[in-house]
This record gives C-alpha cells, structure tokens and sequence, in this order.
C-alpha cells in the first residue's frame, strides 16, 4: 500500500509539474502575444501619424494647386488682354505703314511739280 501510495503521490507530483509546465509555456505565450499585441498598437500608431502627415502634406498641395491655378488664370487673362492690345497695334502699325506711302506719294509728285517749275 505504501507502494501504491507512493505512486499516486508521485502520479501527482507529475501531474503538478506537467500543468506547472503548462502554466510556465502559457505564460510564455502570453509574453510572446503581449510582444506582438504591443509591436502592432506601435505599427498602427505609426501608420496613423503617416496618414496624418499625408493628409496635411494632401491639403498643403491642394492649396498649392488653387494658388497656381488662380495664376494661371490671371495669366491667361493678361495674355489674352496683351494679344488684343498686340493686333491693335499692329492693325495701328499697318494704317500708319499706309499712311506714310500716301505721304511719300504725296511728297513725290510735289517734288515732280516743283521740278517741273524749275524748268
């Protein structure tokens, strides 16, 4: 009965090292989960400050892209203006180019008349 008594004990001594095992390999799964849980809040923090930069980086360029844009209109209105201005005077340029050969005409056949008196 000793014998027997001894082996219970000593089935339980086992017992209670192989749940102590069982305990010592949870615990140690715990540390390896709570390592990975605390690696991936750090990965989602970092992620949501990078979107968060994003975002502003996205809203400054926007701004950029309605300031150039306003520009570009008033450029284009200025170029649009200074090509009107550019044919008028260049419609102003033609009228005086006739202009000065009907006065050289002019001045030419008074030359003529007045050679012709000389004579």
């Amino acid at each position: 009965m000793a014998e027997s008594l001894l082996t219970g004990e000593g089935a339980a001594l086992a017992e209670g090292t192989d749940e102590q095992g069982k305990l010592a390999m949870s615990a140690d799964d715990f540390a390896a989960l709570e390592e990975r849980v605390l690696r991936a809040i750090d990965l989602v923090r970092s992620e949501r400050q990078a979107h968060k930069e994003a975002e502003e980086r996205a809203t400054q360029a926007e701004g950029r892209i309605a300031q150039i844009e306003e520009r570009a209109g008033k450029a284009e209105s200025q170029l649009g203006e200074q090509g009107r201005r550019v044919e008028e005077l260049e419609r102003d340029l033609k009228q005086l180019r006739a202009e000065r050969d009907q006065v050289r005409q002019r001045v030419e056949k008074l030359l003529k008349q007045l050679d012709s008196l000389e004579l």
